[in-house]
């Protein structure tokens, strides 16, 4: 079925240029420097965004890795500069999502792109893992671990 997801996502619906537009995105934000946190973020989003069926996004703080607190500082100040830009973001990919949903084949790939809107507005600190990584990690949150 994730197979299905993804061929679907990539042929009627043109996901593909959704995903290479943000990562290339992510990389040019990337290479100015100042903007390196939200572009890591993009370019992390832009790879869900290849195979959004096979992959999940996760914030960096579920994998348990470390953080240097002076980039988790400095990644704050530019979330806050990239708000007015995560906003238009994600008033595009409502648009988009609407109008996935008006089409019965399109709804599963509106569902992805409404679980992965917090991205659009918030990227820095997400990481793109396989489903199987988010599975484990939503299984001990329950587990209380």
């Amino acid at each position: 079925m994730r197979m299905l997801g993804n061929i679907l996502w990539y042929f009627p619906f043109l996901g593909f240029i959704t995903a290479a537009w943000t990562w290339l995105l992510g990389l040019l934000l990337t290479v100015l420097v100042i903007t390196a946190p939200i572009g890591l973020g993009l370019m992390q989003y832009g790879k869900f965004l290849f195979l959004p069926f096979s992959w999940s996004m996760v914030d960096g703080k579920d994998l348990k890795r470390e953080s240097n607190s002076v980039w988790s500082a400095y990644s704050t100040i530019i979330m806050i500069l990239y708000l007015p830009i995560g906003l238009i973001s994600v008033v595009v990919a409502l648009f988009q999502i609407v109008a996935l949903a008006l089409t019965i084949v399109g709804i599963p790939t509106a569902l992805v792109l409404a679980k992965s809107l917090g991205t659009f507005l918030n990227p820095v600190g997400k990481v793109c893992v396989h489903h199987y990584v988010k599975d484990d990690i939503d299984r001990s949150r329950a587990l209380g671990r």
